[in-house]
């Protein structure tokens, strides 16, 4: 993008009272670029059976500050979603070891079993 045609598009932005941010081309750009990481390590931390789903979302919630845990938030967003996000990352940026398919998570949808939505 030249930078003039996003400076003025930062400063209209600015107009309008939103704010503008600057990020490189990275898969899902920044909030997806964390976000999904995050949903797929709470999954992973389950499958392992390292805590409870409660456990996890309630820990995220109080120790983080976040609105609802990262599994309550996968459910909300579909887990067919997440699984579709994660295996386009998988195989667009094999050698990237944040991105990973949970068993779990591909079990889940095989089944149906897609969150909020089913």
């Amino acid at each position: 993008t030249d930078p003039s045609v996003f400076n003025n598009t930062v400063k209209w932005v600015d107009q309008i009272g939103k704010v503008a941010v600057k990020c490189g081309d990275t898969p899902g750009f920044i909030v997806n670029r964390l976000l999904v990481p995050n949903l797929i390590q709470a999954m992973l931390m389950l499958e392992r059976g390292d805590a409870t789903t409660h456990d996890i979302d309630i820990s995220m919630q109080l120790g983080a500050g976040n609105p609802m845990g990262p599994l309550h938030l996968a459910d909300y967003v579909g887990l067919d979603t997440c699984l579709f996000i994660m295996q386009g990352w998988v195989n667009d940026f094999p050698e990237e070891r944040a991105f990973v398919v949970p068993e779990m998570l591909k079990d889940k949808v095989a089944k149906g079993e897609l969150g909020r939505k089913s």
